[in-house]
């Protein structure tokens, strides 16, 4: 479906399209899941593969770390992480359900709009979680 707003998605470049595509397809594994559980939750990239879940070695993300580290960029951490918001924004806008697009702070959040019985979506604001999602 789309985000809501209508909003720019910027492609990421320096990496290969078979490791575009096995990110792409590491983060919809994370927002199904994401949906499934915490589904009226807002959630940023940092919900679903940050924290806890800061070690990206085994995993297709850590191509976009190595990109700068092996450009020998202090900042890789970052750089990487800016761009993985970018895939991650690419993966909602091409999803079939429709999500929403907020701010908490600096951070870009998103929610899964479910339609209930009016078809109206939930009324929560981003970061309003008691348990921390979308901070």
């Amino acid at each position: 479906m789309s985000l809501t707003p209508s909003t720019r998605v910027q492609t990421v470049n320096g990496i290969t399209p078979e490791q575009t595509a096995s990110i792409r397809a590491f983060l919809q594994g994370a927002v199904y899941t994401w949906c499934k559980h915490r589904g009226e939750n807002w959630f940023a990239a940092r919900d679903l593969v940050g924290g806890d879940d800061f070690d990206w070695q085994g995993t297709p993300l850590i191509a976009l770390y190595d990109k700068y580290a092996a450009g020998g960029r202090a900042d890789a951490v970052e750089r990487a992480g800016i761009d993985l918001g970018w895939l991650l924004k690419g993966v909602l806008a091409d999803d079939r359900r429709a999500f929403e697009e907020g701010r908490a702070g600096m951070v870009k959040v998103y929610r899964w709009v479910r339609a209930s019985a009016g078809g109206e979506a939930p009324d929560a604001e981003p970061g309003a979680a008691a348990d921390g999602g979308g901070r």
